[in-house]
This record gives C-alpha cells, sequence and structure tokens, in this order.
C-alpha cells in the first residue's frame, strides 16, 4: 500500500517538475496570460459590488418615496360596511334620534358639537310633529382620522298625523374627544385630505347601495301615496313658518330685556334723545315683490340685486313693507339689507311701533314663511324649488363666496333643500332653517 502511494508522489511530482521547467522556458508567454486573468477577476468583483450598492441606493431611495406618499395622503381602506357594530356609536346615535324625538335640545347639545340657534329651534319645532323613531340602523366606516368613523343612520319616522312610518339616511361624521367620548362633529372643519378620504368612502359600492336602497323606498312610498308628497311640503312649510316666528319673537324679546337693562341703571328716555331708524334698503339678490306679506300674493315686479327702496316698516313676520313705484309693497326681509339711516326724536319711534304692533295683530301672518323656494328666483326668471343631490362633498358657505363663513359640510349622496341655482356659479339652498350657498359644480 505504501509503496502504491509513493509511486503515485513520485508521478505528480516528476509532472510538475515537467510544467515547472516548461513555465520558466515559455515565461515570455505564460506571464501576461496570468496577469490578464487576474485584472479580469478583479474588474468582475468590482463591478459586481458596485452593482450591489447601486441597487441597495435605489431600494432605499424608491421606500423613502413610498413612506413619504403614505404620509402625505390618507387611503380609504374598502372594507365592507359594519352594521350595529359599534355599542358606544349606537348609543351616541340612538340618544340623538331620541332627543330628536322628544325635542331634548339640551341633551343634543351633549353629543353635538356645534350648533346655532336656529338649528335649535328647528330641532324643537321638528319634534312637535314626531312620533318616534321606531327603527334605527347603524352602519358605520372607518373615518379619516384615528377613532373616527363615518355613520350612516338609516332611520323610519312616524309622524303624529301620518300612518305609515317614512324612511331616510342621514351622514354623520363621528369623533372621539380628549375624554375618549364620541361626539357628533358637525363644525366643518374638515381639512381636504378629510374630504377626499370621505368622498372615496362614499363612493364604495356598498355605501352607494345602502344610499339606493333607501331612496328607492321613499320614492315607491310617495308613488304609492299621492299624500305623501303633499304631507312632507306642507310639514317644511308649517316648520319654517314657525322657525320665523320664534326668531322674531327672540329678537323682540332681546330687544325688551336691552330696553330694561338701560332703564334699571337710570337711562330715562328723554325728549331730547334720539334713535337712528333705517330709511331706505338695498336688495342682495334677485327676489319678487309682492302687494301683501304672503307668498300668495300678487307679484308688483321683481327687484335686482343693489336696487334700492324707501323703507315703511320691518315686519316681525319676515317681510319688509316698502314703497314701489309710489306704491306700498312687501319683499321678504332676508333679501333685503340696510343702505340709509336717520336719526329721529325717540318718541316718533315709540308711535311707530305702537302702529306696528296694532297692524300686526290684524295682518294676515298665516300666509308668510311657506316655501321660501317659491319666492326666490334665478336671474332668468326661472323658478326652482326641491331637492338637489351632492355629487362631491362640498363646504356649505354662509354667502355666494369661498371667502363666506363655513357653516358645514355636505357629502356626497346628501340632499339639500333647493331654493335656486344662480348664473354666478353658486346654488342657494337652506341649511338648518337659514339661506346657505354650495358651488353649483357639486350638486345636481
Amino acid at each position: 500500500m505504501n509503496t502504491s502511494n509513493n509511486n503515485i508522489r513520485d508521478f505528480l511530482m516528476a509532472k510538475l517538475e515537467i510544467l515547472k521547467n516548461w513555465i520558466v522556458k515559455n515565461s515570455k508567454i505564460v506571464m501576461p496570460i496570468v496577469l490578464a486573468v487576474c485584472v479580469i477577476i478583479t474588474i468582475v468583483i468590482s463591478v459586481n459590488a458596485n452593482k450591489k450598492a447601486t441597487q441597495g441606493q435605489e431600494n432605499i431611495s424608491v421606500n423613502n418615496t413610498i413612506e413619504e406618499a403614505t404620509s402625505n395622503s390618507i387611503a380609504a381602506p374598502t372594507v365592507p360596511l359594519e352594521e350595529n357594530a359599534h355599542p358606544e356609536i349606537n348609543e351616541l346615535m340612538n340618544s340623538y334620534y331620541t332627543a330628536m324625538a322628544d325635542g331634548d335640545v339640551a341633551t343634543i347639545e351633549t353629543l353635538v358639537d356645534k350648533m346655532d340657534n336656529t338649528e335649535i329651534l328647528r330641532i324643537e319645532e321638528m319634534s312637535k310633529y314626531i312620533e318616534s323613531y321606531p327603527k334605527l340602523d347603524i352602519y358605520t366606516k372607518i373615518g379619516p382620522v384615528e377613532n373616527s368613523y363615518l355613520v350612516y343612520a338609516c332611520s323610519e319616522v312616524k309622524f303624529e298625523d301620518y300612518e305609515n312610518t317614512i324612511p331616510g339616511m342621514k351622514v354623520f361624521y363621528v369623533c372621539v374627544d380628549e375624554n375618549g367620548k364620541y361626539y357628533i362633529n358637525n363644525n366643518g372643519e374638515e381639512t381636504e385630505s378629510d374630504l377626499k378620504y370621505i368622498k372615496e368612502v362614499s363612493l364604495q359600492d356598498d355605501v352607494v347601495d345602502l344610499n339606493n336602497k333607501v331612496a328607492v323606498a321613499y320614492n315607491d312610498m310617495l308613488a304609492e301615496d299621492e299624500e305623501l308628497g303633499q304631507f312632507i311640503l306642507d310639514l317644511r312649510e308649517e316648520i319654517d313658518k314657525s322657525v320665523g316666528e320664534a326668531l322674531a319673537q327672540a329678537e323682540g324679546s332681546n330687544t325688551t330685556e336691552e330696553a330694561d337693562a338701560e332703564t334699571e341703571e337710570g337711562e330715562e328716555t328723554t325728549e331730547d334723545e334720539v334713535v337712528t331708524v333705517v330709511t331706505k334698503v338695498k336688495a342682495t339678490d334677485v327676489v319678487n315683490i309682492r302687494s301683501s306679506d304672503s307668498e300668495t300674493a300678487d307679484k308688483l315686479g321683481k327687484a335686482e340685486i343693489g336696487d334700492e327702496f324707501e323703507l315703511v316698516e320691518k315686519k316681525g313676520n319676515g317681510w319688509s313693507k316698502i314703497v314701489f313705484e309710489g306704491s306700498e309693497a312687501y319683499i321678504k326681509s332676508e333679501f333685503l339689507e340696510d343702505s340709509e339711516t336717520m336719526e329721529v326724536p325717540a318718541e316718533d319711534t315709540q308711535e311707530d311701533t305702537a302702529a306696528e304692533e296694532n297692524d300686526t295683530e290684524n295682518s294676515t301672518e298665516n300666509d308668510t314663511d311657506a316655501s321660501e323656494a317659491e319666492e326666490d328666483e334665478a336671474e332668468d326668471n326661472a323658478q326652482s324649488t326641491g331637492t338637489v343631490t351632492v355629487i362631491e362633498n362640498v363646504r356649505i358657505r354662509s354667502g355666494a363666496s369661498e371667502d363666506s363663513e363655513k357653516l358645514g359640510t355636505a357629502y356626497i349622496g346628501q340632499e339639500l333643500e333647493l331654493i335656486m341655482k344662480q348664473a354666478d356659479g353658486w346654488t342657494k339652498i337652506k341649511y338648518n332653517g337659514e339661506t346657505a350657498y354650495v358651488k353649483s359644480e357639486f350638486v345636481e
């Protein structure tokens, strides 16, 4: 065995010796080849290393871009609507609808973060006609900020003077406060990113299907019952009228309280005291001029924006008596603004007030404030009534300008009470009992 191994070793050594002698003999040819092979190996290693480094930098850049894009936008997750899935949200919405039926404004104010006086009065008036909400289903989607929800409340309302329940759906944006308590966010301060998120969610198939389901049920009721449409219209007119009267009464009460406070401070009225009264008013919109303070009164003409009129009297029922073509006429006060005033002795205004009170008692007050949509007309003399549907989330503003005060936000699918579509790109609506505006391109 050892002899065999020695023979192999001797054989290999002999071959190596022959190779060595050949290399030495041909060194001028062999050495450049070896050097070239070494250079090639070095280049290959270097190129591979650079490729790996470049790929690493590209991966880092792509990751940074993805992270930056993610941080600057809110992706609306495509998850199914949840039905009655969150007890705390259900409790909030049940408390809200119960308070709405009862006219319990004190409770509603603890559930909603922003309410104005008109909205409060409207809730109180509406509750006089509502018997209950016998059915309420709460659907939710995750909202744009942490611990927030988009709530789709599908209800059936039972009115006192109507036999059947009427279906409806309302959208709420629910957030959580610093104490972990959920509330209805109604301040209209959502960011553009929030509105984009809400729009995306509102366009998801299951939300659209839910909205269509409720709309079809309501429209089917209207088709089957001709009296329902008139009932809804009469109810709306009655509530508008009651809210207008309540606002006028509240304004008069505040004036009386201020006068009493001045008297208590010893500021007695003297013959030399003067007060400022309005003598002229100016139209702020295109509006009908009528023969009396009633929607059904004859139309005497039309006031254009900027037209001035001599003011005879501002009535407590929402109308102003003016001089038009030498005779007395009437325009809704909300479409007028003061343009000229003068100072007169206080005793003169007291006599005018007494005469006004006497005239008010004998006026046709019952024909007022019904269907303000009929009173407002577009500049092309076309009359607009009914509702418009929001096709994209839009701000609701106090005036026809993007600089006007934000009153709230209307979401996709929501219906708004239409007054008129204006030629300036704005649509005038009724919002919480008041005149408001939205961009026409976002409603249809």
